[in-house]
């Protein structure tokens, strides 16, 4: 009998150790020499196939002999876990040893690989199996929870959306969720939005809810996925009607994206996510917070201020691990109930890509007519990327609200830059266009270039005059070549196009010729008249001023000018009777000597060319003999006797008669009447002589001054009327204060015109005549007038 020596445990647990330091050093040698003949092969096997199920033949695919495989052995010496699959050792069949469950060994939204590292002895060498577990539709879509409550106030309006829980399915592909379903309601109906990879469904309002009607609604939200045959999952949602609170704070986007590079410091802040709430004091004050849906992995990794809505890096975060974070963040207010709304930020962890798209104009058209039809290519455009696969493709977009657009080309990342809508270069003439090109890498990379387009002008506007027609005051009497007016146009074109030149239409019509005696500065517009204008011969008249630009075609607009004369005091008064003769006037009267006061010895005629003031005739006794024999109305320009003669009084008496005018410098004529007393037999043959010839000088007028008599009696009637209504509707004091003087010696009067063929004759009468004779204590405003033998032939009376 062989004794052994006893060991230890110290002394076991070194043999141990130095056994498994040997192992480990031959299959590192072992490694070091078979890597040399290595190769890869790839195999896949759907998930939940039974213990047995051959996934592929090693000494096949490597191509062994058959004769050779007694000496080879097949082993698998590192990888995923060998109690999923088996190799046999003699032949090389690599087969399923447990039940594979695709979700519960890989993550569920990434390809599901097994590497496998296989040694195949005599002679050694190592191989690469790669096994794809390949997705069947073993589950069906399930919600986190079985129940979803809401509660929506009765004052939401239609339309409003409420987020509810998203089923998950560990499938992928087409065996993931597909749609959703809600039960048959009429307040309610089903919308589904895509975020990202995910289906997110949504609640809306389609009919107002009534608490008083009912309190609670029961609803079943159904998620069914792809598979064949489909699977499906199922929610219960209860709604409660509320009534307070009715306004739900709203998130500035509902959708936050955002890029987040891996390693990221601890505390880097994500993003800020921003909601608001009408309401005021504590129903519109807003508290943050993630949905308690989430995977317990976000909580881990992000931290939400509840305060500012600021998310931020809690942990170290590994793209490897996770490439995107999906949050639900909840903003709440503090009513009572409070109302909630919820919005998604996606969080992509991105990778390194360092490499920026690199934009390259080909050609550009500097300058585009603004006449340009849409679809007008200004440029080729060349997008550039030295990066490859997703980091190299790029998309180019217009940063800015432009009328052009980006037309993509048949070959990547080439565009052509045409334009879009109409021009107008009167309403923008530049264009700086931003170009912005941004890879698809994780995070993009992005590159931007400025084209500056330049719009040139086509001549499509016509001149315009600010005012038309124009209506011009000019007074008579002006220099020949003086400037009268002055017309200005504008034109919204440029250069040339708006270079415009005046002209002045001169039509062939006979009554109109004065456009011929004005002339016109064809670049300034001022205008000259070549002949000065006489308010006696034209009062008014019309022409038309041309203004064309030099655009080719050129384009013009006109305008009318009215043009009305005024008048000017340049018209002296004109001494009908006594005749005229070398620039004065003097007559003889005989009267007798047993005439009484208030005889009508003679009237002194005149007018005047001019109008208004200008026209208005004043007679006053510049020179007389006696004063205490004779007066002169002032208005009229009749002379009567003061009183009856006497023996002592001369036969023979001399006035000098003053007629001038209103204007504003006075212009005048004078008169000499003499006038001599005779016998009354003498009297009556001196008379009945003028009488004659009178009659034969006047006989012309009398026709034209009865029209003009009729005329002005027409319209005294008609100024007496409309005084009285004015009076009428006025008080007594300020009625009163309107009231004239019996002595009242103004110029208020009221004249007739008329023409006696070449002749034009102004008759001038006051409203009350103060050079008539007024007697004693009758009404002093009451104009006498004495019984006469004989008239002057012609006479007019008022």
């Amino acid at each position: 009998m062989v004794f052994r020596k006893s060991l230890t445990m110290e002394e076991l647990g070194q043999r141990r150790r130095l056994k498994h330091w040997r192992i480990a050093l031959f299959f590192s040698m072992l490694m070091c020499f078979a890597d040399k003949g290595s190769t890869h092969i790839r195999y896949s096997v759907p998930e939940e196939v039974i213990d047995g199920t051959v996934v592929g033949n090693l000494a096949k695919d490597l191509g062994l002999d058959v004769n050779t495989l007694v000496d080879r052995r097949f082993r698998i010496v590192s990888g995923s876990n060998d109690a999923i699959f088996r190799l046999n050792q003699n032949n090389g069949v690599l087969y399923v040893h447990t039940k594979i469950d695709r979700e519960q060994i890989c993550d569920g939204n990434n390809p599901c690989v097994i590497d496998l590292k296989v040694v195949v002895e005599n002679p050694l060498e190592v191989h690469y199996v790669g096994v794809d577990i390949t997705d069947v539709n073993d589950h069906a879509p399930a919600f986190p929870e079985k129940q979803q409550r809401l509660e929506i106030a009765e004052s939401t309006l239609p339309g409003a959306r409420f987020q509810l829980q998203s089923a998950r399915d560990p499938d992928i592909g087409v065996n993931s969720v597909h749609v959703y379903k809600i039960s048959q309601n009429e307040h309610f109906d089903l919308e589904i939005r895509d975020r990202g990879d995910e289906k997110v469904p949504f609640m809306v309002l389609q009919k107002a809810l009534d608490r008083e009607r009912k309190a609670e609604h029961e609803l079943t939200l159904t998620a069914v996925d792809g598979g064949n045959p489909a699977k499906a999952g199922t929610l219960n949602v209860t709604v409660t009607v509320l009534d307070i609170n009715d306004n739900r704070p709203v998130f500035t986007q509902e959708v936050y994206t955002v890029h987040l590079l891996e390693n990221s410091p601890v505390g880097t802040i994500v993003i800020k996510v921003s909601a608001t709430d009408l309401d005021d004091g504590s129903n519109g004050e807003i508290i943050y917070s993630f949905s308690s849906k989430l995977n317990r992995k976000v909580y881990d990794i992000f931290d939400l201020d509840a305060a500012s809505g600021e998310i931020r890096v809690k942990r170290k975060i590994d793209f490897e691990s996770t490439e995107v974070y999906r949050l639900d963040v909840l903003a709440s207010d503090k009513g009572t109930p409070p109302m909630t709304v919820d919005c998604r930020v996606i969080v992509k962890i991105l990778d390194v890509n360092d490499n920026a798209p690199e934009i390259e104009i080909m050609s550009l058209s500097n300058s585009v007519p603004e006449d340009s039809k849409p679809g007008t290519v200004i440029s080729l455009i060349s997008i550039l990327d030295k990066d490859a696969g997703v980091n190299g493709k790029v998309l180019c977009t217009l940063s800015q609200a432009v009328p052009f657009e980006l037309k993509p080309s048949i070959k990547d990342n080439m565009y052509s830059l045409i334009t879009k809508s109409r021009l107008d270069r009167e309403e923008t003439s530049r264009y700086d266009i931003t170009l912005t090109a941004s890879d698809l890498g994780q995070p993009p990379q992005t590159a931007q270039r400025t084209l500056s387009v330049q719009v040139s002008d086509v001549n499509d506007n016509s001149p315009q005059f600010s005012q038309n027609p124009i209506e011009l005051y000019l007074t008579e009497n002006n220099i020949n070549g003086d400037t009268i007016f002055s017309v200005t146009a504008s034109d919204k074109d440029m250069n040339e196009n708006a270079v415009i030149s005046y002209s002045i239409l001169r039509g062939d019509s006979v009554k109109n010729n004065w456009p011929i005696f004005l002339s016109i500065n064809s670049e300034t517009g001022v205008i000259h008249a070549l002949k000065s204008f006489d308010y006696e011969v034209t009062k008014t008249f019309q022409f038309h001023v041309l203004a064309t630009d030099s655009g080719s075609p050129s384009l013009s607009s006109n305008v009318t000018v009215n043009v009305f004369i005024l008048d000017q005091n340049d018209n002296a008064p004109v001494i009908l009777y006594p005749v005229s003769a070398n620039g004065s006037a003097e007559g003889v009267e005989e009267i007798p000597r047993n005439v009484n006061a208030g005889h009508l010895v003679t009237k002194v005629r005149a007018y005047d060319a001019d109008i208004g003031y200008n026209g208005w005739l004043l007679f006053s006794l510049q020179e007389v003999s006696d004063h205490s024999l004779f007066s002169l109305d002032r208005y009229t320009g009749q002379i009567r006797t003061l009183r009856p003669f006497t023996e002592t009084d001369e036969a023979e008496h001399k006035l000098v008669i003053l007629v001038k005018d209103n204007g504003n410098v006075s212009l005048s004529a004078t008169a000499t009447v003499i006038i001599k007393l005779v016998e009354p037999k003498e009297a009556f043959a001196t008379s009945d002589i003028k009488s004659s010839v009178n009659d034969v000088e006047e006989n012309n007028i009398t026709f034209y001054l009865i029209i003009t008599l009729g005329s002005v009696s027409v319209l005294f009637v008609i100024s007496i009327i409309v005084l009285i209504i004015m009076q009428c509707t006025k008080s007594t004091d300020y009625s009163s204060k309107y009231l004239q003087d019996t002595n009242y010696d103004g110029t208020l009067c009221h004249s007739i015109q008329y023409r006696s063929g070449d002749k034009r004759y102004m008759l001038v009468g006051p409203r009350t005549s103060i050079g008539s004779t007024l007697i004693p204590g009758s009404n002093g405003n009451t104009l006498v007038v004495h019984d006469r033998r004989r008239r002057t032939s012609g006479e007019v009376r008022f």
